[in-house]
């Protein structure tokens, strides 16, 4: 089954080196396949690299889908992390 929300980026920088990581670390924590899609670039969202590629400053909208056994949690653990500002404000 696929999981997915779609959300903005509301902190300052958009999604920068230290916000890429947070997602990444969060993503790593879960076993289903993991993406964030921007104006129709998806990436994993395991890979710090294609996260950093979407390059979504504040205000763009991603959509985070999963897929796999915990795909709902994963999903919500990462929106999470974006309704925070990743801890960062």
């Amino acid at each position: 089954m696929i999981y997915a929300k779609t959300t903005r980026v509301i902190n300052r920088l958009g999604l920068h080196a230290r916000a890429a990581a947070k997602i990444v670390k969060v993503a790593s924590m879960f076993a289903s396949e993991i993406t964030l899609e921007v104006n129709g670039q998806e990436v994993n969202a395991k890979s710090i690299l294609g996260i950093l590629t979407l390059a979504c400053p504040m205000g763009s909208l991603v959509t985070v889908a999963a897929e796999g056994p915990d795909a709902e949690d994963a999903v919500l653990a990462i929106e999470a992390l974006f309704n925070a500002k990743f801890d960062e404000e």
